[in-house]
């Protein structure tokens, strides 16, 4: 059997949700700028999204996370914010968010906004104050600016390296026209790194955090929650590829114990406000009990579990990762967070091995990841089975890691393709002109309009698990327990459900646990067994 047996519903079950809605919460990710255009300029705009949005309720999600759509100059997709209290031209203006809060709310969808404070932009006024006011200015005391090494200051502060690649100072020309300070930048040039431990950017970041909180958004994603304070004296690392070590170790500019002061500041600020406005780590950490340290009481409430992401289509692996991050988030009380896909990674699908196998074992990972104690993030066009764009021309890619690099790593372009909605031609409904970054023909196949009402496709398969996810009052947050199951396969045990995954390249036979209430490819039964294909989940009620 395939997916079968759920109607959509939309309505809470007994049980869920009672203690904060974002313990299982099933949250969309929309990359603003690839979701749906509105105005035929080829890119994403917030009114474009606002209309699409009854497609997510009848997805059965909960809430949607939008990311930036500040203005800015777009040199890192918008994650490089000029002005946090605008909306830029292209994506629209603050009726346009206001409308979509509102619309959203209507529908029963909760609005989570990325914030990003571990940098601004280039353009920011702050920092073109800072520029023009020189060295020793209060102004430069917002950002991190340093003299340089050497003889005549020719040499960076120290040898911390950029995320996108080369070094991560850059050095300014001063007002008389003489080299001078160098200035922080752990992501691109265009993105300088604030000083927090400077009172007035946290008082900013305190009024901006009220300025959307007062317009109605349920929450905020916190990019680089995990950067905001950089290691007394910024030492050196000693070594080359630093990138490499992001979630390896603990770095002098990546998680640092500071942050946390930042983030118990911040959990304060959105207690004060009714209806369960929620704050959401974007984390690095080495280990899941370094990531929990995120979401204890009096901090955030939920943080990106990475670690699942990066896990390996290995059956131990997997169990191993589940069980560590249930045991660190138990610990404090918080729920785990399951992620397989967002805009900066490789889609999963294409992780997975691509074509066939990569599909049939995304469809798969999407179940077990669904079935999993807490809340569930879903990026958009996952729904949809959609790969990895591998083959974009350099031309047209717009990622400043490839800029920075000059290679394939660190390309973000490939899982930011707009995603198709309908027909046969590019740009399948994106919008009413073309795409910002080209569609792959094969895409009019995997068409929100394509796959809607054909049993068997991805789109109806994750409407169904979501509505089933509702209705089955173990799922969602709450106990778990592993079944005995041979080499290769996971048996998950929740309240009156279980869920089944073969990880192996070949069939497995297993004892019937229950009722199938859902499975991502057709299951054979004889007498009491069932006959598992490869790369298959199924879901039981038992």
């Amino acid at each position: 059997m395939t997916q079968d047996l759920a109607p959509s519903v939309r309505e809470q079950t007994d049980g869920q949700h009672t203690a904060g809605w974002w313990r299982s919460a099933v949250i969309y990710q929309v990359y603003v700028r690839s979701f749906a255009d509105s105005d035929g300029d080829g890119i994403g705009d917030l009114r474009g999204i606002r209309e699409r949005l009854p497609h997510l309720a009848d997805l059965g999600v909960d809430a949607v996370w939008l990311t930036p759509f500040y203005a800015s100059p777009q040199a890192d997709g918008g994650y490089d914010v000029a002005d946090y209290r605008a909306v830029d031209p292209l994506f629209g203006d603050l009726q346009d968010a206001d409308d979509l809060v509102r619309r959203a709310h209507e529908l029963g969808l909760k609005v989570i906004v990325d914030i990003v404070p571990n940098h601004t932009s280039d353009q920011h006024e702050w920092f073109r104050a800072a520029l023009a006011q020189g060295a020793g200015a209060a102004s430069r005391d917002r950002y991190h600016f340093q003299p340089g090494r050497g003889g005549g200051g020719e040499l960076p502060p120290n040898d911390w390296e950029s995320v996108f690649g080369g070094s991560a100072w850059t050095r300014v020309t001063e007002p008389d026209g003489v080299p001078g300070e160098w200035y922080l930048h752990l992501f691109a040039p265009e993105q300088p790194d604030l000083n927090w431990n400077n009172a007035e950017v946290r008082e900013e970041f305190d009024s901006i955090l009220r300025f959307w909180l007062d317009l109605g958004v349920d929450g905020f994603r916190i990019d680089v929650a995990h950067g905001m304070v950089k290691a007394e004296g910024m030492p050196d690392i000693g070594r080359k590829e630093q990138a490499k070590l992001i979630g390896a170790q603990v770095l002098p500019f990546f998680d640092q114990d500071g942050v946390h002061e930042i983030h118990r500041s911040w959990r304060k600020l959105l207690d004060s406000y009714g209806g369960d406005r929620i704050g959401v780590a974007e984390a690095w950490a080495p280990s899941a009990d370094r990531l929990a340290l995120y979401v204890r009481p009096d901090e955030l409430h939920q943080a990106f579990n990475f670690h699942f992401l990066n896990c390996a289509w290995d059956a131990d692996a997997m169990r191993r990762v589940i069980d560590e991050s249930l045991a660190a988030t138990t610990s404090v009380g918080a729920p785990t967070t399951w992620v397989l896909s967002n805009h900066d990674v490789v889609r999963h699908t294409t992780r997975y091995g691509g074509g066939e196998p990569g599909l049939r074992r995304a469809r798969a990972a999407a179940l077990l990841m669904l079935a999993l104690p807490g809340s569930t993030y879903i990026y958009q066009g996952e729904e949809l089975g959609l790969p990895e764009v591998e083959d974009l021309p350099d031309e047209v890619r717009q990622d400043p890691a490839f800029f920075r690099t000059g290679s394939q790593d660190g390309r973000r372009d490939g899982c930011r393709v707009p995603i198709p909605w309908s027909g046969e031609a590019a740009p399948y409904g994106f919008g009413p002109g073309g795409s910002w970054l080209p569609q792959p023909a094969a895409w009019r196949e995997l068409s929100v309009e394509a796959q809607s009402g054909d049993p068997r496709s991805t789109l109806e398969l994750y409407r169904s698990a979501l509505a089933l996810r509702r209705q089955l009052s173990g799922l969602g947050d709450g106990p778990m327990a592993w079944l005995d199951a041979p080499e290769g396969v996971l048996a998950v045990s929740r309240p009156g459900f279980v869920c089944t995954l073969n990880t192996l390249a070949r069939e497995v036979e297993l004892p019937v646990p229950g009722r199938p209430v859902l499975a991502t490819a057709a299951l054979h039964f004889t007498g009491g067994s069932v006959h598992i294909p490869a790369d298959t989940c199924v879901w039981w009620a038992v």
